[in-house]
């Protein structure tokens, strides 16, 4: 179940920018559960885990990385990236606020300490075969949307055709082996799979999708964006919005699953509100003039230089490094195979080849990062190392045709090691060159490469000021090559439409990977999401092996398979070299005003801080605060 998260870029806004379809679908995944076999083989259950058993028992009382007693109150504040012009995310048309899913809740729902388990939220209990051809959600009847209707199964329904007919392009391909949804009675709901499909993340998907009131629809055109807050079941309700400024949710007293066991110790603050920013210097300032409270801090220079301003010496901000479990994630420059000129493989190592890592971290990152090479970063079971198993090769020989040889006779592939002390390190940029000229791309007299009497040009789509210290040392490198190379800096609207619509040569962006990968991957590397407007395959990728490999992942039946399907995924995906890979950290730098406890120290739970969900608002050291003058 792969996330796509803020970006975590050094010199870029956290921000929401594409989400993939598990994003789309639930605000937290992972969660476990404890199965209660009955006759006829059907497990019939309060939950469902991809594998193994559920961590929690039914009738468990809370997550246990909650505080239950937590009090509730005050505001949760933080930044975004970019702009937004809407509160619907599940559409194309616009761009959505940060958060806007919070409206809606989902039939099954997870938690922060489970890589691969769903408990019930709407739905009290499911039943499924062991084949998972099929789930009947059995749901609560007290559920409630913001109106105080009941939330019924034929909404379940008409949530599913909505989105299949109407929702964003990419759930056609997400939803496409759903065979039938279908209200069995008011309150409870049948999804039937294709048995070819990949069940064990089908049942999970039907859990997750979010629940629309089919009456509100009723005088509401699903397809068009809007800043109205929509009718949804869901623990938040808005507050206020200043289009492309900010939006501020406001706890619901009156939400109907607010005492569930997988909500209490959640919720706590009455307000989160997020204030948008289009300049990373812009908002850091902000943050030290009290603008917002909590700050997640994505470059490192500022970490390195910037937090000693009177509010930390005073006490007033607490900096802090807290232990990240997930796997790091793919963050990179990702090409547009789409384009002619990225289809040779040689081209698109030489461009790599140009981005020089080490002098980068040392000259503007001060030595914070490393270098990424897998898509499945810091993670030991998931990542390809070394020579592929004999487990990996007996599923990469039938795929041999399409897919490099390196994959079978070169370790898995790493960037080359550039010089941190010159940025125009010569042995890569000699290997570029060379790449280059064997693809058939020749220096002119003009000093520009040609092939077929066409220059070789990259743009690299850029919309933060803050990223140009980033860019445009590889910018000087593709031009010591002879490529007729440039950022385009556009604002962010601007970038986000055109990332819809494929219309860059190379874009960075960030997703973060799950511990236990499935179908999701689809969005990202299928061949069925590649042409797919607004979908996450951001590099076109259209590879029948990928496909192939995406399916072993999809449908491994035992982590021990899973793990070999991701590993030999990861080795075919850097084979290929559809991206630039950056760099990662295995922590979190925050800062915030000191005004919150959380419910555990320094170590969150493994798969994420909760920081806008589980820690929670002290009055008492929000008025020294306020008696200090710091807020």
């Amino acid at each position: 179940m792969t996330t796509k998260i803020a970006r975590t870029l050094p010199a870029k806004a956290p921000a929401i920018r594409r989400l993939t379809l598990t994003a789309l679908l639930a605000l937290g995944l992972a969660f476990g559960a404890q199965d209660l076999r009955a006759q006829d083989d059907v497990i019939r259950a309060h939950g469902v885990s991809t594998f193994g058993e559920l961590k929690y028992p039914e009738g468990f009382p809370h997550w246990d990385y909650v505080n239950p007693d937590a009090p509730k109150g005050g505001e949760f504040s933080t930044w975004a990236f970019g702009t937004f012009d809407s509160l619907t995310p599940y559409i194309l048309k616009g761009n959505a606020a940060a958060l806007s899913t919070v409206f809606y809740d989902s039939l099954l729902t997870g938690n922060l300490d489970e890589p691969d388990s769903m408990y019930g939220l709407v739905a009290e209990s499911l039943e499924y075969p062991e084949s998972r051809e099929w789930v009947i959600f059995h749901m609560r009847p007290e559920a409630m949307f913001r109106d105080g209707t009941p939330v019924t199964a034929q909404d379940v329904v008409f949530s599913y055709d909505i989105l299949l007919e109407q929702g964003r392009p990419s759930f056609k391909v997400a939803l496409k082996d759903f065979q039938t949804v279908e209200a069995l009675d008011e309150h409870t709901v049948k999804f039937t799979f294709n048995p070819d499909g990949p069940l064990r993340e089908l049942l999970m998907t039907a859990g997750g999708l979010p629940i629309f009131s089919q009456a509100y629809y009723e005088d509401v055109d699903f397809t068009e964006s809007s800043l109205e807050a929509p009718m949804g079941s869901g623990p938040f309700d808005l507050l206020s919005v200043d289009p492309g400024r900010s939006v501020a949710y406001q706890r619901r007293d009156d939400y109907w699953g607010k005492d569930l066991p997988v909500n209490l110790g959640q919720n706590n603050f009455d307000v989160i509100k997020i204030e948008y920013f289009a300049d990373y210097t812009t908002a850091f300032e902000a943050f030290k003039a009290g603008a917002y409270t909590f700050r997640e801090e994505y470059q490192s220079k500022i970490w390195a230089t910037g937090y000693n301003f009177p509010a930390v010496d005073n006490g007033w901000v607490k900096t802090e490094e807290l232990d990240d479990g997930r796997p790091a994630g793919t963050q990179g420059f990702w090409f547009n195979l789409r384009r002619e000129k990225f289809q040779d493989i040689r081209v698109r190592q030489a461009i790599g080849l140009a981005f020089n890592c080490e002098w980068a971290n040392e000259s503007l990152f001060y030595g914070a990062y490393e270098r990424t090479d897998s898509f499945w970063e810091n993670s030991d079971t998931l990542q390809a190392s070394g020579m592929p198993s004999e487990a990996e090769l007996a599923l990469l020989e039938p795929m041999r045709d399409e897919i490099p040889e390196s994959v079978f006779t070169e370790s898995a592939y790493v960037p080359a090691t550039s010089s941190p002390d010159d940025l125009a390190d010569r042995r890569s940029l000699r290997t570029a060159g060379r790449l280059l000229e064997d693809a058939g791309w020749i220096v002119g007299d003009d000093g520009i490469r040609r092939k077929d009497g066409q220059k070789l040009t990259v743009s690299v789509l850029n919309d933060s000021p803050s990223f140009d210290r980033i860019i445009n040392p590889m910018i000087e490198n593709l031009k010591r090559l002879g490529i007729e190379a440039d950022a385009t800096r556009v604002d962010a609207a601007e970038a986000q439409e055109r990332e819809k619509t494929f219309d860059y040569d190379i874009v960075t962006q960030r997703f973060a990977m799950s511990s236990t990968p499935g179908d999701e991957l689809r969005q990202i590397f299928g061949s069925d999401s590649a042409e797919v407007p607004g979908s996450a395959n951001i590099a076109g990728l259209a590879n029948p092996a990928v496909d192939m490999l995406v399916d072993k992942v999809a449908t491994a039946t035992s982590r021990e398979e899973l793990d070999t399907s991701v590993k030999a995924l990861d080795r075919v995906l850097r084979s290929l070299h559809v991206w630039i890979p950056q760099w990662y950290k295995g922590v979190h730098t925050v800062a915030y005003f000191d005004q919150f406890d959380r419910p555990y120290g320094d170590t969150p739970p493994p798969f994420g801080m909760g920081e806008a969900s589980i820690w929670w608002y002290n009055a008492e050291k929000a008025q020294a605060l306020r008696d200090a003058g710091a807020l």
